[in-house]
């Protein structure tokens, strides 16, 4: 699937390819809403009902991935909730054996994120992956999210890339999407992003459940 031998960088995503999806989901889709239940009065589900098209309509924007936008719209202190459930960030299967092969295989490994620098520092804490790379970048550095287009061009500006030569695996079609138009050539797709999820079905892109697919040998 990849030619290896021409390869010269590995961009990788952090959630949904690094770590296990299911503490972000967790976190927005139960955790957040119970909290802004008790917060404002609410039953559960009526937090649920007020949230949910209130995160849709943010998606693919550079705010939904801000904890300190949500903290003050929601008047909750997002980074400390997220630290409170911080005992169930995980590492996905195979991901330090692949990042240890592409180490070796001379590759220059880059984290190219949406996690705001906030949610970022908690899990590099909390996993100690950060000693696998070459340089982590966040797009809230950049100014746009992933999904822009001009995410990538921009992303030369701090890490120039032939994109010829370089690989992105992303959980995000819509990443993936803008990647396709002027980011690296090579890119795969994540189907089994949250652990307590089923794959995703996923035929416009390359996909793997896992980076044990991919794995340089």
């Amino acid at each position: 699937m990849i030619p290896w031998k021409r390869m010269r960088s590995v961009f990788l995503d952090m959630d949904g390819t690094l770590l296990d999806l299911n503490f972000d989901n967790h976190f927005w889709l139960e955790f957040v809403p119970r909290r802004y239940a008790e917060r404002n009065g609410l039953s559960l589900a009526e937090a649920k009902a007020e949230l949910m098209p209130r995160f849709r309509a943010m998606e693919g924007r550079l705010e939904w991935y801000c904890l300190d936008y949500w903290s003050r719209v929601l008047g909750l202190d997002i980074p400390a909730m997220k630290a409170e459930i911080a005992g169930l960030i995980a590492v996905l299967p195979h991901v330090t054996e692949f990042l240890d092969a592409a180490r070796s295989a001379g590759l220059r490994l880059v984290l190219v994120t949406n996690a705001h620098p906030k949610s970022l520092g908690l899990k590099l804490e909390k996993t100690a992956l950060n000693v696998f790379f070459d340089a982590i970048i966040s797009s809230h550095a950049i100014g746009l999210p992933k999904e822009a287009p001009l995410f990538w061009r921009r992303l030369h500006d701090v890490e120039p890339y032939d994109p010829e030569t370089t690989l992105l695996v992303d959980d995000s079609l819509p990443v993936l999407r803008s990647a396709r138009q002027t980011g690296p050539k090579y890119l795969v797709a994540v189907r089994k992003a949250d652990s307590k999820r089923a794959a995703a079905n996923i035929a416009e892109f390359p996909a793997i459940d896992d980076l044990r697919a991919i794995t340089p040998q």
